[in-house]
């Protein structure tokens, strides 16, 4: 029986990998291994393992990585553990494949341990872009260390190609982030209102999510500031703040929020975790998201929902005529959620595509792997790929 190891360190990574994760337990040709990490061990960021027991899905191991700290220094150090963790976990496990999704420092532990393991990696998903981020590089070095990609679109998939990985082990399946929205069952206004014990009336709604910009220094405070005095300029509208991630400087952002939250505990409600549905539900009822999540480029135009993405987090990112880019800056941000929130902005993007959708998406990546693995071709001797 072949052994699959996936790992998940946030909340919105596992949201993406469960539809894979209850597929393959249902074939009963493997034995499939959960492994939890980062965040989702961290009462800060609301012990979101819970969820994933919560779903009936077994954790085959929990590896505590994080420090009471978001400085380069500690993620450094969450990196250390995690790959001792990891080296630990896979060399009394020996998986016959990992599969691993985005761009996570945690991740990226993750893949240097199965790589030094000899482990093979499916990694969802390579090739993407953001500037603003160290993301990129993380995200670029473990398509080097993986033998088998996903990516959501062609564009991506062709990136990967340039970086020298052959294309007979590139594979487009679209997002799952895009499959999820459009198959998860929401729930309706009232029960997220009762979910969530905030009632909005009939005001206008903004789900926002802020993190650092994590290849600039020090600008976490005063974004997220310009961020909410942008929002304060804005008539009739609630908000549901979701909180940072564990990135440099994402406490700074978290701690904004909660202040912002005990002063405004009529309009606004803050929350370490929506999970995927309690998430979902509220981006379909929103009238505006705000942020710089890559969810605001992905599943969000799903809803036609418009999309205001601040700052340079996301940029270089595909994204459709749903979002509206503007800068960190009070004003630029206000005005962006004017023309956000306008009727006019509403219609045009009632009909509009999302760059990210592609069905089947779970499916082929269940299929591919399977297909992999059961005929025993992999070989980790890769030759570079000239283009």
């Amino acid at each position: 029986m072949k052994k699959i190891c996936i790992v998940t360190a946030t909340r919105a990574e596992y949201g993406l990998l469960r539809p894979i994760i209850q597929k393959f337990i249902r074939r009963k040709e493997y034995s499939i291994h959960v492994a939890v990490t980062g965040m989702h061990l961290s009462p800060e960021f609301g012990l979101t393992y819970k969820e994933i027991e919560a779903d009936g899905i077994q954790i085959d191991k929990k590896i505590e990585i994080l420090l009471s700290s978001d400085t380069p220094a500690s993620i450094s150090k969450s990196m250390a553990l995690a790959l001792i963790g990891f080296a630990d976990y896979f060399e009394e496990l020996r998986p016959d494949l990992v599969i691993v999704l985005g761009d996570r420092y945690e991740t990226l532990s993750v893949a240097s341990a199965a790589m030094n393991a000899r482990i093979p990696i499916a990694h969802l998903y390579g090739g993407d872009v953001t500037e603003g981020a160290v993301d990129d590089a993380i995200r670029h070095s473990i398509t080097k260390m993986s033998y088998l990609h996903f990516t959501a679109t062609l564009a991506h998939r062709q990136r990967v190609i340039q970086m020298g990985e052959s294309p007979e082990r590139v594979f487009y399946v679209g997002a799952m982030a895009v499959e999820n929205a459009k198959t998860v069952k929401l729930l309706s206004k009232t029960e997220l209102k009762e979910a969530l014990g905030f009632d909005w009336g009939d005001n206008r709604l903004a789900v926002v999510t802020f993190h650092p910009v994590t290849l600039e220094d020090n600008t976490a405070g005063e974004q997220c500031r310009n961020l909410l005095s942008a929002l304060m300029q804005i008539e009739s509208l609630n908000i549901i703040f979701t909180k940072a991630n564990a990135d440099s400087d994402g406490r700074i952002i978290n701690q904004l929020l909660d202040d912002y939250g005990r002063k405004h505990p009529e309009t606004c409600r803050v929350v370490a975790s929506l999970g995927q549905l309690r998430y979902l539900s509220a981006v379909s009822l929103a009238d505006v998201v705000i942020g710089n999540s890559s969810s605001g480029l992905t599943e969000v135009p799903c809803f036609h929902v418009p999309t205001v993405n601040i700052g340079d987090r996301q940029k270089g990112r595909e994204a459709g005529k749903t979002v509206i880019h503007c800068r960190a800056e009070t004003e630029s941000i206000a005005k962006a959620i004017h023309k956000a929130l306008s009727d006019t902005f509403r219609q045009d993007i009632k009909d509009a595509p999302n760059p990210y959708e592609l069905e089947g998406t779970s499916d082929r990546i269940v299929e591919i792997i399977s297909k992999e693995l059961m005929t025993d071709t992999i070989e980790l001797k890769k030759k570079f790929y000239s283009i």
